[in-house]
C-alpha cells in the first residue's frame, strides 16, 4: 500500500517580530541579520497560544482540504521541540482531543528540525502495513518561549507556526512517498541543545540554560553536509538526477546553508523553495509550512517530484522524495 500527501495546511500567529523591533531588543540590525541569515521576520505566539494550539489550526486546514473529518484520522504523529507540557502529555494527544478525533492514536517525535521529514517516513510506513487510512503529520513550534531574547545569536534566528499534511492510502502510483533517509550523529549534541529542563539538570536544581544554546559554525558545517549529501543520496539509489526534480524544499534555517550547499553539490540554487524571509526557523514546522505555502501558490501539481530536506539537534538529518 503506498502513502501519499492528500492535502496540506499551515498557521502562523498574527503578531509578526520584524528585525527592526528585534534591534530595540539586542545589539543588532536589519541589514545584518538579513544579510547572515535571509531572515526579516519572525511570527510569535500569543500568550494563551501553545504548540497545540498551533497544531489544531493547522491541522483543520489540512483536514478540510482532505474532504475527511477527524473521525476519519487513524493515528497523529506530531513533530516537536516545544511541546505544550514537558515530558507528558504528548501534544499529539492533547491535539487529537482539540480536534475531536475520537478514533486516533497519537504519539509525539522529537527530532528538533528534522522532526517532520522524520514523521512523515514513520506515517508512511503505519499506511504501508495497511492497518492505517489516514494520518496526520504535524510540525509544531513555539520557539519563542525557549530563547533568550538577549542572545543576539539565537534569538534572530527563530520563529513560531504549525504545519499539517494528511497521509492517505494510494493504490495508483502517480503520487505517494519514494523513499526517505533518516540518521543521526549524536556526537554533535553539545551544538545545539536546551541544557535545563531534563532528567539530567532538573531545571529547578541546575545553573544550566533553559534556553537554546548553538555553536554557530559547528551547525552550519553539519548541515551543509548532510543536505548535500541526502539530497544526491536519494536521487542516486532512485535512478533520478536533480534535472528530474521540481522544487527541493529544505528546512528553513539559513538562507546562508542553502546556498553553501547548492554551490558544493553544483544544484541550482532556483531548485530550492524558501520562505525562511517572512517566518525564520519554525524548526519542525519549517518543512510543512513551506508546502502548504507552495501548494497555496499554486506551485505544486500532482506528478510533480519533490524533496524534502531538514537537519537540527541531535544532531539529527533526514530527507523524503515525494511524488506529488
Amino acid at each position: 500500500m503506498k502513502a501519499f500527501i492528500q492535502s496540506t495546511g499551515y498557521y502562523v500567529p498574527d503578531y509578526i517580530r520584524t528585525n527592526e523591533e528585534l534591534s530595540s531588543m539586542v545589539d543588532t540590525n536589519d541589514e545584518w541579520i538579513y544579510s547572515h541569515t535571509g531572515i526579516r521576520e519572525r511570527r510569535i505566539a500569543g500568550p494563551d497560544q501553545a504548540a497545540s494550539d498551533l497544531a489544531v489550526e493547522a491541522s483543520l486546514k489540512a483536514i478540510e482540504k482532505a474532504a475527511i473529518s477527524a473521525d476519519d484520522i487513524d493515528i497523529i504523529i506530531l513533530a516537536t521541540s516545544t511541546p505544550d507540557h514537558n515530558s507528558f502529555p504528548s501534544t499529539a494527544s492533547l491535539v487529537q482531543d482539540k480536534l475531536g478525533a475520537r478514533n486516533a492514536a497519537a504519539m509525539d517525535i522529537s527530532a528538533a528540525c528534522s522532526g517532520f521529514a522524520y514523521a512523515l517516513e514513520t506515517g508512511k510506513n503505519f499506511i504501508a502495513s495497511g492497518s492505517y487510512k489516514h494520518v496526520l503529520v504535524i510540525g509544531t513550534e513555539v520557539f519563542s518561549r525557549i530563547i533568550d531574547w538577549t542572545d543576539r545569536d539565537t534569538c534572530v534566528l527563530f520563529g513560531d507556526g504549525a504545519g499539517a499534511v494528511v497521509l492517505s492510502q494510494q493504490e495508483k502510483e502517480e503520487s505517494y512517498i519514494l523513499d526517505s533517509i533518516l540518521g543521526s550523529d549524536g556526537s554533535g549534541a553539545p551544538y545545539l541543545i536546551r541544557e535545563a529542563g531534563g532528567s539530567r539538570y532538573p531545571k529547578n536544581e541546575t545553573d544550566k540554560s533553559p534556553f537554546v544554546t548553538m555553536n554557530g559554525r559547528r551547525v552550519y558545517n553539519f548541515a551543509v553536509k548532510v543536505i548535500g549529501k541526502t539530497i544526491l543520496d536519494l536521487l542516486d539509489r532512485n535512478n533520478y538526477t536533480i534535472d528530474d526534480i521540481d522544487y527541493i524544499v529544505p528546512h528553513q534555517a539559513n538562507i546562508r546553508i542553502i546556498e553553501a550547499c547548492a554551490k558544493r553539490t553544483g544544484i541550482p540554487l532556483e531548485k530550492f523553495f524558501t520562505d525562511m524571509e517572512f517566518y525564520a526557523n519554525t524548526s519542525a514546522a519549517s518543512i510543512p509550512i513551506a508546502l502548504g505555502e507552495m501548494e497555496e501558490k499554486g506551485l505544486l501539481h500532482r506528478g510533480n517530484l519533490i524533496i524534502t530536506v531538514g537537519f537540527g539537534a541531535g544532531l539529527t538529518y533526514a530527507g523524503n522524495l515525494l511524488r506529488w
